[in-house]
């Protein structure tokens, strides 16, 4: 994508209405701008990011067995009053009637529209076990929507519900999704560190909270440090996972059980992204789902429902990688891996070469933003800088004269003169 063609519209200066270091950014950097309170539209650069997201999260569910369906915004008021729910929710839910005076809602959630379609569809304990999921735009209305997509209206998650016959089937579909949950942060460039939970308004009463680390986040964390241990060996470990202790400043209690000893205690910040719970027969058997068993018998399913926010995620990350010039995104959801500066557009010998890296770059599968505008070298630098790409290859008159660019780091800040060559070597690996 050439600059002076992308739909980028940053700001030198930061809105008033930001308060936190990723809606500032998102909103200077282009990659969204507000709607209505809470609500946002997405511009391409955020777009990119979000897709970026959202298909790691698609990859990690299908790996794990979870098979992909979509249900739509708008749900019947009639499936919540079977699960009890409507009149439990509170005003977070937004309720609307179509034109025939039918009560709906827009879904803040799918527990019942899940168990609906299962229950419609499957008779059979042979149909057993299955993991569900759908990644969807989701309203809760906010009291006080702030912080931008962190705590919006309006937001994208991916959902997954499973269904088992026992206990057992449903404890295993929980940990493939907890195990899915820790490769999904991971791949990301997150460290995320598991948290028994409330239920809150899913209910159910085994449930983990996944807080993902960074400076700026909303929760106070407490954890063993045997958790850093196991995120630098790369090890994702189920049972040692379980016996460490870690809990939000709400849970914690100093001295208390399972408290590791003051010097393996770590205390940090945390940004809830991820949340999974199981609930047993709590809404098969509200809603009468049953199937057959092996003995003819009918019986009520166990559920588990698991709940990313894939929104919600792009805050997070930039929360976790940032500075004083703006993002540092993480390679694998950058929107574009290399920022390509032409800083003298005009000039035959910087526009063959910028043209022949960018074309080159491009037939070897590397996405490139090219900035060709005729735009000072401190516009360009500082614009770069800000958006976050992760390499910046930098062509000057000057440089190029000798044969050489600059190829820069925005995660180290490390640059290094080479050859149009070594750098394409490089970018291209």
């Amino acid at each position: 994508m050439r600059r002076s063609a992308f739909f980028l519209p940053t700001l030198k200066e930061t809105p008033s209405e930001a308060q936190i270091a990723s809606h500032r950014l998102m909103l200077r950097a282009g990659m969204v701008r507000q709607s209505a309170a809470g609500i946002y539209s997405w511009l391409p650069l955020g777009w990119k990011v979000l897709r970026r997201i959202e298909q790691i999260v698609r990859e990690e569910q299908d790996a794990a067995g979870a098979q992909e369906l979509l249900m739509p915004t708008i749900q019947s008021a009639d499936i919540w009053r079977e699960s009890g729910r409507y009149d439990a929710y509170g005003k977070e839910m937004l309720r609307i009637k179509d034109r025939h005076d039918r009560e709906m809602l827009f879904g803040p959630t799918n527990e019942e529209l899940i168990t609906q379609l299962f229950r419609d569809n499957v008779r059979s304990y042979r149909d057993l076990p299955k993991i569900l999921y759908h990644i969807q735009w989701k309203f809760r209305d906010e009291v006080r929507p702030r912080f931008g997509v962190m705590r919006g209206r309006e937001f994208l998650m991916k959902d997954s519900y499973s269904f088992d016959m026992d206990y057992e089937g449903a404890k295993r579909s929980y940990d493939a999704m907890f195990t899915a949950y820790l490769k999904t942060f991971k791949r990301m460039g997150l460290t995320a560190i598991p948290m028994q939970a409330d239920s809150g308004a899913i209910g159910g009463n085994l449930t983990h909270e996944f807080h993902v680390l960074a400076e700026t986040g909303e929760s106070g964390v407490f954890y063993d440090a045997a958790y850093d241990e196991l995120a630098a060996k790369g090890e994702i470990d189920l049972e040692a996972l379980n016996r460490l202790y870690a809990a939000t400043d709400e849970k914690h209690v100093p001295g208390g059980p399972n408290v590791p000893p003051p010097e393996r205690l770590r205390e940090a910040r945390g940004i809830e992204v991820g949340h999974i719970f199981y609930f047993g027969t709590k809404y098969s058997k509200a809603m009468n789902a049953q199937v057959q068993n092996k003995a003819g018998e009918s019986v009520f399913p166990e559920m588990g429902s698991y709940g990313i926010g894939v929104s919600r995620l792009v805050g997070a990350i930039i929360e976790a990688y940032h500075d004083d010039r703006g993002i540092k995104w993480p390679e694998a959801v950058a929107p574009f891996k290399v920022g390509l500066v032409n800083l003298k557009t005009g000039d035959s010998l910087c526009d063959t070469i910028c043209e022949d890296l960018y074309g080159k770059l491009g037939a070897a599968g590397i996405e490139v933003l090219y900035d060709d505008r005729d735009e000072r070298a401190g516009v360009k630098f500082a614009d770069m800088d800000l958006i976050g790409l992760p390499w910046q290859l930098v062509a000057g008159p000057k440089g190029l004269a000798q044969g050489m660019v600059e190829l820069k780091s925005r995660a180290t800040g490390e640059k290094h003169e080479m050859s149009v060559e070594s750098a394409l070597a490089r970018l291209i690996g």
